[in-house]
């Protein structure tokens, strides 16, 4: 059983990067074109909700949001805090 449930958090982990990877793509598509633009603080939430390598990558891929210093501190710092979090769970 716990197997299943680490293949499932596994499995939310990769759909919430892929997700916060898109976001960010979509975000910087519209920012071109001059169009309705996602919230930033969707995209924070993605972030924190399980997708911050995702985001992370996003930002540089896309060359978006890197001039804007929150976005540049605090994606890596939500990432850092993630793997902090995963570690101290996975010691026990």
């Amino acid at each position: 059983m716990a197997e299943i449930i680490i293949w499932l958090f596994i499995a939310y982990l990769v759909i919430m990067n892929i997700i916060g990877l898109a976001v960010m793509g979509i975000d910087k598509s519209k920012a071109k074109r001059h169009v309705w633009r996602i919230p930033e603080k969707v995209l924070f939430l993605v972030s924190i909700l399980g997708g911050s390598a995702g985001t992370w990558a996003g930002m540089y891929l896309f060359r978006h949001k890197t001039k804007h210093w929150y976005f540049v501190i605090g994606m890596p710092v939500i990432f850092f805090l993630h793997i902090a979090v995963a570690v101290y769970i996975w010691r026990g």
